[in-house]
């Protein structure tokens, strides 16, 4: 995965698994909710280093469940919620060997344009809308997947010069701003709810 690349305020080592390793950077969609996003993506790296090697679908796919969760919950544990992650984990590396041969590069490499691709994303375990959108998002700006259509498939969060989410993350300034968008969203959701 070429084109620029994803630089999150995390280890050096982290981020460069995200950029070697297409399940790492699925992953760490999978683990980006109720959690800061410099720790969902860089849980993966962690995980390789409690596994001893570099992630595998078909092996996570196969894991021992009650293994699992004790590799997700050991301090620092992967995420707030280690058991419904493994668990959600293991779901989404489940659909990548039944359906992609257990590569997820496969999810997107041969996608005929942005419709398809956020349709393949939609249809992982735990990806509404929103979240589907962000990966498409993300894989477009930063990972050089570019189909036909993209930028209108990850919907607002495909816009150029958007500070949204994840995606649009290259340093520690995009990464405040990005921050403070998500905070007003928020603060516009209570108003909206209390209103």
């Amino acid at each position: 995965m070429a084109g620029m690349t994803l630089v999150l305020p995390i280890d050096p080592e982290a981020n460069r698994l995200l950029e070697r390793s297409p399940l790492a950077l699925l992953l760490g969609m999978v683990l980006d909710q109720q959690v800061p996003m410099e720790k969902a993506f860089s849980s993966p790296y962690v995980l390789v280093q409690r596994l001893g090697h570099e992630l595998d679908a078909a092996e996570l796919a196969g894991y021992d469940p009650e293994a699992l969760i004790a590799l997700f919950a050991q301090p620092p544990a992967l995420h707030r919620f280690p058991k419904a992650m493994a668990a959600r984990v293991q779901e989404v590396c489940q659909v990548l060997v039944d359906r992609y041969d257990g590569d997820a590069a496969l999810l997107w490499s041969d996608v005929a344009d942005g419709p398809e691709l956020l349709r393949r994303v939609s249809a992982l375990p735990g990806f509404g809308k929103q979240k589907a959108q962000i990966f498409v998002a993300l894989l477009g700006k930063r990972f050089g997947v570019t189909p036909q259509d993209w930028r209108e498939a990850a919907g607002g969060y495909g816009d150029p010069g958007a500070y949204r989410s994840v995606a649009d993350v290259t340093d520690a300034d995009s990464l405040r701003r990005v921050r403070e968008f998500k905070q007003q969203a928020k603060a516009a959701a209570k108003a909206k709810a209390a209103g």
